[in-house]
Formats: C-alpha cells, structure tokens, sequence
C-alpha cells in the first residue's frame, strides 16, 4: 500500500481506525470520512498526520464520498475504498410503519453503495484497478433478536459486493466483504460497563462464548484481513465475504436476549 491513497468511512474509531493505521504502518494516505468531527481529534497528535486527510460529512452522502475520493487522488493514487461506517437503528414489523423498517434498512445499504459508486467512479476515470472492502456481519446470514434492520442491510451488502465484483472485475476492479464477529469497539465495551460489573461480567461471557475461539475480536484484527483484501496480495480474490469471527458462523450457538450486536462493527 505505500504511495498509495485509501478512503475509509467510519475511520474515527473501532475497526475504521485500526483500518487506517494499518494504511499509514505500510506508507499509505488516509482519508477519513466521519460524520462527528470530535471522533477525529486524534489526528494532530498522530505521527502520521501529514497522511491523514478527514472529510466531515455522512458516507451515504454522494458529494462527500465525491469529495473524498478527489482528496484521496489529491494525495496519490486511489487505491482502496473500506465501506465500514453503519448505524445500528432497530425497527419492528409489527410496531413500525412499514417506511421507517426500510428507512431503517437503507441507513446502512445507502453508505454502501454510496461509497461502492464513489471508488468505481474515481477508479475507472484514473483508468487504473482498485479493491473495494465493504463491512459486514455474521448477522447477514445468522440473525440475532432485535436486529432485523442491520441484518438485512447486511444481507444486501454482501449482495452487493457480489454485483460490485462481477460488473466491475473486467476493469480491474476488486470488491470483497469481511463477516464480522462480535469486536471489542467502543460501543461494546460501553456496553459491558451500564450493564454493570456482575451483569457486565455475565453477558461479555456468554458474548464470548457465541464465538468458537471464545473471545471476541479485537479491532486490529478485523483491520488485518481488510488491510489483507486492500493489498496486492489478495490480488485475485473478488467477490468474496469472508468470515472475521473467530469461528462464530462455524459454531451456530444462539445468544441470550440482550444487547449482544452492541460490539460488531
């Protein structure tokens, strides 16, 4: 990745700033596309920060994906796009109308796209290849209680990089997706903590043990797989969605009621 440019939504915390100091450890720039610039205030202290660029602004904004696809190529050529900002909005079929379910849905389906457009588009009028990593979730194909928008957002997204890579890959163009499991993000751990120290204690376990490894994930190494798919080294795999979860998929062991999904992406 050195002397080369990648756009990471979601870059401020959890798996899209591990991402992006994977970026920056092998001698590339960094864009940023966050929608709160306080999750930003890391970068002047950073050592790097003369290769980080934020762009302020929600990723399923097409002039901010626009935007920062211009200042990626401002720095060096684009290499990589990682879709990885999401919201987590609940909606129930039978409590909500049916245009908040699927406003709900298209939260997270829109950044996707929206950014898939953005890479496509600056790819193809550089003339040059690129990999697209969108994030999903091992909710796209297991769901869990509570999260019937996420999980089907996710669904789509994985359908979508499979689109991505067909009509794209005579271009050069890569577009793979990463599953993951629960990740020790921020979000997850504050979620621990209001539950409590005995409670907390409770659940972090059987969170674990949902995983075949049981343990959770920590965000770098979510961000090694996404650093590995960006690369040259993964230069003929398209349209793949592998699992980042330490053996949950394999594993199928149903959670307990609770805020389980607070820690995944």
């Amino acid at each position: 990745m050195v002397e080369a440019s990648h756009v990471v939504t979601g870059g401020g915390r959890g798996v899209g700033r591990a991402v992006v100091e994977r970026v920056l450890g092998a001698g590339g720039h960094a864009v940023i596309v966050e929608l709160d610039p306080n999750l930003l205030d890391w970068i002047d202290d950073h050592p790097a920060k003369d290769r980080i660029e934020p762009v302020i602004g929600s990723a399923d904004d097409e002039a901010v994906c626009a935007h920062a696809a211009e200042r990626a190529r401002s720095r060096a050529p684009l290499a990589g796009w990682v879709n990885n900002a999401a919201v987590l909005r609940d909606a129930s079929l039978h409590t909500e109308q049916i245009s908040a379910v699927l406003d709900s849905i298209g939260v997270n389906l829109r950044m996707a796209v929206t950014g898939c457009a953005a890479a496509v588009r600056s790819f193809l009028s550089a003339g040059i290849g690129g990999s697209i990593v969108n994030v999903s979730s091992h909710q796209a194909q297991r769901p869990v209680p509570g999260c019937l928008p996420y999980a089907t957002a996710k669904a789509g997204i994985e359908g979508l990089t499979r689109a991505v890579a067909v009509d794209y890959g005579q271009y050069g163009i890569r577009a793979n997706a990463v599953a993951l499991g629960t990740i020790a993000v921020e979000r997850y751990v504050n979620d621990i903590a209001q539950l409590g120290p005995a409670r907390g204690a409770t659940w972090a376990r059987e969170t674990e043990r949902l995983h075949a490894l049981e343990r959770v994930g920590q965000p770098d190494e979510a961000a090694a797989t996404i650093a590995y798919l960006l690369s040259d080294q993964a230069s003929f795999i398209s349209g793949a969605v592998i699992p980042v979860d330490g053996g949950r998929a394999a594993l199928a062991r149903e959670p307990a009621a609770g805020p389980e999904h607070g820690g995944e992406v």
